[in-house]
Parts: structure tokens; C-alpha cells; sequence
């Protein structure tokens, strides 16, 4: 398998989501899909595997995680976090990425995020991200982790934009405003739930409009140009894939701006729907055309 020369812009740009899966042996499963993802063609696009702090026995009993890079969602809370980042380094694996849920909707974010960088020390190595609800405070949370910019595991933002309700999906408007304040203060952010296909489109199911990858991409190239919140939202809302295309693919070897990367539960389907619209291409090299031509992992 010939693997792709991926562009700055979207290298590591899709973390591979296992917070939904409760069983063992789908999350063993889900790890070796993960490691198929990184060997195919496209691999240079695929960043994090997430899991949660909770599945880190079962991970470091399977002897599976040896290598591998994740990022570690704090769901058994911030005092058993540094047991769980500890016990996969034991494993073998990299840990770049701790995440921490610092507020329910409607709290205040800032006394979490205040408990975070306490404990940042705690984590050498690994960058926390305060998973902060885009609610009331987001704002003074957003200045709270400006103030501790330190270098490159400098703490950052996580924002959930979806989940199992019409209120967790952002309109553009609102995501808009908080993709620019975070260029206004330097932060940087990761983006979970929600965003699975590359183009904003609504779920046939539930009605829910889901914001796209390659959507946010183009807001966040937007904002780095110093673009207003409504030309930001005019990005995050549009269906039409030409104009995003051609933005993304014009900064395609500039390095990426504001976001780091998003979590996506179907890697297979956002791959697909990149390939598809020619942000991402197979390589070619004529007898190795038909391993090249095979289809995407998942």
C-alpha cells in the first residue's frame, strides 16, 4: 500500500472516536480499526484514537495499545485521570491529549477549568483540554486559559457540537463567534460529537443539522484571515462544496489554524466524503494502482 503525502492542513486532522462503544470486545475491535486507518492510504489524515478514561484497563489488559497515540476523555473524573494516562504509558502508548467536561450546560466553566490547570502539572506531556459547554462563562474560561499559554503542550479547547439533542448542535452563528474568540485569544480547540461527513447537512433521522469538516476547516481559515463572525458563519452554514473546496485547497500547505482536530465516531464516512470531493486523493503508481484502488477501511 502506497500511503498519500498528506498537506499540512490536514494531516491528523480526523481523531477516531470509541466513547460511544460500552463493550470489549467492539472497543478491542475499534482499535485495530483504528490501526487499519492508519496504515491505509489516507493514514497521514488520521490523528488520535479517543477513548475513555474508564476503558483504560480493559485496553491495557488486551495488550493492544501498545503505540498507539490517543486521547484520553476523562470520564471517571480529574482525580482518576493521571491513574488512566499513567497505566497506557505503562502499555506502550502515547498520550498527547487529556480531556476534561469542566461545567454542565448552564454551571459556570470557570471554576472547572481553574481545577484543570491546577492539575495540568500532573500530566507531563500531555496537553489538557477543557471540554467547556457553549453556554454562559465561555468567554471568561476562554481568557482563564489564555492566561496559561505555556508552549506546545499549552492547555486548550474542546467543544462538543452535537450529541443526543436539537441544543447541541451550535446554529453558524453561535459557532461562528466562538471560533473567532478563540483567534482573538490565541486559543486553540478541538471539535467532538457531531461532525461525521465533510459538509454541513441534516440528519434524515433525527432533523438535526450537523456542521461539516470541511465547513469548520474553511471557518477556521476564514477567522485566521482575520474574517469577521459573519463571513465565519457564512462558511460553517454553506451546502455548497465549491467554494470550501477551493478555500481549503488553496491554504492546503499552510500549517492548520485554530483547530486542531475533531472526533469523528465514522472515520469511514468522513474519508469517503474527502476522496469524493478531491480534498484528499490516492496515490498512483501503475502496477500498485489496484492496491491503491482499495476501499476505504471501516
Amino acid at each position: 500500500m502506497i500511503v498519500a503525502t498528506t498537506p499540512p492542513l490536514l494531516a491528523h486532522l480526523v481523531d477516531e472516536g470509541t466513547t460511544d462503544i460500552d463493550d470489549d470486545d467492539d472497543l478491542i475491535e475499534a482499535v485495530e480499526e483504528y490501526r487499519r486507518h492508519r496504515a491505509a492510504w489516507y493514514g497521514g489524515v488520521i490523528g488520535l484514537l479517543v477513548v475513555r478514561a474508564s476503558a483504560a484497563p480493559t485496553l491495557v489488559r488486551s495488550g493492544t495499545v501498545a503505540g498507539l497515540r490517543l486521547a484520553v476523555i476523562a470520564d471517571t473524573g480529574l482525580d482518576r485521570l493521571g491513574d488512566a494516562v499513567a497505566a497506557l504509558r505503562e502499555a506502550g502508548a502515547v498520550v498527547p491529549r487529556a480531556e476534561v467536561a469542566v461545567a454542565k450546560r448552564g454551571e459556570d466553566p470557570v471554576p472547572g477549568v481553574r481545577r484543570l490547570l491546577a492539575a495540568a502539572d500532573s500530566f507531563p506531556g500531555t496537553a489538557v483540554h477543557a471540554e467547556i459547554p457553549l453556554t454562559g462563562g465561555l468567554l471568561d474560561a476562554l481568557d482563564l486559559l489564555a492566561e496559561h499559554r505555556t508552549g506546545p503542550d499549552e492547555p486548550a479547547a474542546t467543544f462538543r457540537v452535537g450529541g443526543l439533542a436539537g441544543e447541541l448542535f451550535p446554529p453558524p452563528t453561535v459557532l461562528a463567534g466562538v471560533i473567532c474568540a478563540c483567534r482573538d485569544r490565541g486559543v486553540r480547540f478541538t471539535i467532538c460529537a457531531g461532525v461525521t461527513r465533510a459538509l454541513r447537512h441534516s440528519d434524515h433521522e433525527t432533523g438535526f443539522a450537523h456542521h461539516g469538516a470541511l465547513n469548520v476547516l474553511a471557518a477556521c481559515l476564514a477567522a485566521a484571515s482575520g474574517a469577521g463572525v459573519s463571513a465565519v458563519a457564512d462558511r460553517l452554514a454553506s451546502a455548497d462544496p465549491v467554494g470550501l473546496v477551493e478555500a481549503v485547497r488553496a491554504a492546503r500547505n499552510a500549517p492548520r489554524p485554530l483547530c486542531l482536530a475533531f472526533t469523528s465516531a465514522r472515520v469511514a464516512d468522513t474519508v469517503t466524503d474527502l476522496e469524493i470531493l478531491e480534498v484528499i486523493s490516492r496515490p498512483r503508481s501503475g502496477a500498485d494502482d489496484a492496491a491503491s484502488d482499495a476501499p476505504v477501511a471501516g
